[in-house]
């Protein structure tokens, strides 16, 4: 079981420096993961961003251990020869640590203001075209590729990634919708949304369990499982729920972002809670 860190990038996370301050103490305080939003337009209309990439280079430089990454990063808003020249140049500059979280789009508000195609058609192409065409870059070899969404013509990029075969690529799934998970098995892991898409309430162990039980179909091999949580007020330090989650089949879990920074310090100090070590044939 890994541990790691849902951190915002707008309103005061919006301050690069800040989230290098983080991301300092979460690796000081035993964390794995620091995974930051990519968003162009705020919850908040007059809100600064950051942009992800930038400050993930910051915090990359700023750290030796954590992995870092964009969580997730929306394809129909990137195009892939640049998250693929992007990642690579992150996965160089921490010696092999970057991970690429990927997604249709939290908002498909966001894509018609930037004047993108936001129905869904176009977005799942958008999104699998771009994994596959990230993945062939990825390879160092010359590219070709002629598609509904992209066209490259013998594009190579160069130096290849130091992690193999490939940087890990994690999908945003929501549960019970079983083909966004489907789409994250042919990857290497998947990253559950924080609520269950029909209920509405919070991802449970059950669900976890559920989606552990479809993966063991399909996957023999290592692939992560990576649930959201919010553990800062439980009294025991989040331990009983990260046990019950490692239980269920999680290989991550992954802290929300609290509502302020006061919180998200106190979170990041308190440290990971430290939960019994399941037996799984999934992830890392």
């Amino acid at each position: 079981m890994r541990f790691g860190l849902d951190v915002a990038t707008d309103g005061p996370w919006a301050d690069p420096r800040l989230l290098v301050e983080l991301a300092r103490e979460a690796e000081s305080a035993g964390w794995d993961g620091f995974f930051v939003w990519d968003i162009f337009f705020p919850e908040e209309a007059t809100d600064p961003v950051a942009d992800p990439w930038i400050a993930l280079a910051a915090v990359g430089a700023a750290t030796s251990r954590i992995r870092i990454g964009a969580m997730v990063t929306p394809f129909p808003r990137r195009q892939p020869w640049d998250v693929a020249r992007s990642l690579v140049t992150l996965d160089h500059l921490t010696d092999g640590r970057a991970l690429l979280g990927a997604g249709l789009g939290w908002r498909a508000e966001e894509l018609d203001r930037l004047g993108l195609a936001a129905d869904m058609r176009s977005r799942v192409e958008r999104l699998e075209e771009g994994l596959l065409i990230v993945d062939r870059l990825w390879s160092g070899e010359p590219f070709s590729h002629v598609g509904r969404q992209h066209r490259l013509a013998d594009v190579q990029v160069l130096p290849r990634p130091i992690q193999r075969p490939r940087i890990p690529i994690w999908l945003a799934a929501g549960w019970p919708r079983t083909a966004p998970l489907r789409r994250a098995m042919q990857w290497d892991g998947v990253c559950l949304m924080a609520e269950h898409q029909f209920t509405g309430e919070r991802i449970s162990p059950d669900d976890v369990r559920a989606v552990a039980a479809l993966v063991g179909l399909e996957r023999q091999d290592a692939f992560d499982i990576a649930a959201n949580v919010a553990t800062l007020e439980e009294a025991d330090g989040g331990r009983s729920v990260a046990q019950a989650m490692a239980d269920a089949g999680a290989t991550w879990i992954v802290e929300l972002t609290p509502e302020t920074v006061d919180e998200h310090l106190a979170l990041i100090r308190r440290g990971p809670p430290q939960v019994a070590s399941r037996n799984s044939a999934h992830g890392s």
